[in-house]
């Protein structure tokens, strides 16, 4: 089935502004021919693509269309070279919040030349992404390739269970064991979050559930844990000075926690994503630990 570029981009717009008034703007159309256009793409694939609200939001299958046009413009972009005239092309990306918030961001500013659409994750779900067909590469915490996408190793984040001295004091001045790990109250990033029972079990050999907070965001879970709100595991890039200057402190400084990550890139997409993926693996080989070569 061969779909109209101009429907596409219509969606694509639709999805990434919120609005038809908004995508018909954009275009420089009238909102009536954003709309046929549309209503002309879903009759096209015998569905809807387009949930009307505020903002509007697509089907999965209006969301999978849409970053086709995304990825088509980017590979365009790639054979006929940069305009001044045209906008950059727009890449999906699915990351962890703490990539994000620990050294992504210094790989992307390497690509001027694209604009960046991200959808955070765990690490341990952000290749699901890459499954259903919604981004085009993700940083993930899974060795095995989603299906038609390459995997590059990148090294792992090491993540510290800190606390505030006070806290430590109140909670853990029997030690840390087993009986008062239990007890302690613990930071949660989110459900998905399993990187304090990863710890827990290496710790206690235990599968604890001690009361938790949950914070999904990687600057608050520093606060909070430095206000002494509870433990959590916080990656070093993010804690360094604050353990330095002693706002934090390890409840076990011989056990952190390694976390593998993985650039996934669907393979299609792969050489137009080049020097995305030179960026990131130039990043992640500072910011990260790596394994012997």
């Amino acid at each position: 089935m061969q779909l109209d570029s101009a429907q596409l981009t219509a969606l694509a717009q639709i999805l990434r502004l919120g609005s038809f008034d908004a995508a018909a703007a954009a275009l420089g159309v009238t909102p009536s021919a954003i709309s046929q256009r549309v209503k002309a793409l879903e009759d096209r694939v015998g569905a809807t693509l387009v949930l009307r609200g505020q903002p509007c939001t697509g089907t999965p299958m209006g969301q999978r269309l849409a970053k086709h046009a995304e990825d088509v413009a980017l590979l365009e972009a790639q054979a006929l070279g940069a305009s001044d005239t045209t906008a950059p092309p727009r890449l999906r990306l699915a990351v962890p919040a703490d990539v994000l918030a620990t050294w992504l961001i210094p790989a992307l500013a390497q690509v001027p030349e694209m604009l960046f659409d991200l959808m955070i994750d765990d690490q341990d779900t952000s290749a699901d992404w890459l499954r259903r067909g919604e981004v085009s590469a993700a940083v993930t915490g899974q060795a095995r390739a989603a299906p038609g996408c390459d995997v590059l190793a990148l090294g792992a984040l090491r993540y510290h269970a800190t606390a505030s001295p006070t806290y430590v004091e109140s909670w853990f001045a029997d030690g840390v064991t087993a009986e008062t790990l239990a007890r302690a109250p613990m930071l949660t990033f989110n459900r998905k979050d399993q990187l304090q029972g990863r710890w827990l079990m290496q710790k206690t050999g235990r599968r604890l559930t001690p009361p938790s907070h949950h914070l999904p965001s990687s600057h608050g879970f520093v606060a909070a844990a430095r206000e002494g709100l509870g433990w959590g595991m916080n990656p070093t890039p993010l804690v360094a000075e604050d353990m330095e200057k002693g706002r934090l402190v390890s409840l076990d400084e011989a056990l952190p926690l390694d976390v593998p990550l993985y650039w996934q890139v669907a393979r299609i997409m792969a050489p137009a994503l080049a020097p995305l993926t030179a960026a990131i693996r130039a990043a992640a080989r500072e910011a990260l630990v790596q394994g012997p070569r």
